[in-house]
């Protein structure tokens, strides 16, 4: 019997926090939207929501690595942002490697540099659907 568990991913980012939606059941994610974080703190209100909307059993959070596999600054301020989740929510949080993802994501939108966008929003939720579908991809 596999397994249907929703899941909750993660772009994690200091200004923008991009969150994505999937199913184990289909092995599919989908964008939902960016929410606005002010230095690394989202709105905790606006992500209770989601998590009471979606009632996910799993949260996956894009860990930022350097190019060689090494963490860096962004990686424990996203640790620490998936561990208050797995606090405050009560749900169990896992990791995927997002190198190259908004690239990614901005080579999806045709766009070369996020900053040149209108629609960063559109970049972090796309970051994020990349993400967990690069976790469903995994298992």
């Amino acid at each position: 019997m596999s397994q249907a568990r929703t899941l909750l991913g993660f772009d994690f980012g200091m200004k923008n926090i991009g969150v994505a939606v999937g199913q184990e059941l289909t092995r599919t994610a989908s964008p939902l939207t960016a929410l606005k974080a002010r230095d690394g703190i989202p709105d905790w209100a606006m992500l209770e929501k989601l998590v009471q909307e979606w009632q996910p059993q799993l949260l996956v959070v894009g860990l930022p690595l350097n190019m060689d596999g090494s963490e860096q600054a962004m990686t424990a301020a996203a640790r620490k942002f998936g561990r208050r989740m797995q606090e405050r929510f009560k749900i169990a949080v896992d990791w995927q490697d997002e190198r190259l993802t908004t690239f990614e994501a901005l080579e999806h939108m045709g766009i070369r540099d996020k900053m040149a966008s209108k629609q960063r929003s559109d970049v972090d939720r796309l970051s994020a659907q990349i993400i967990l579908q690069s976790w469903l991809d995994r298992q």
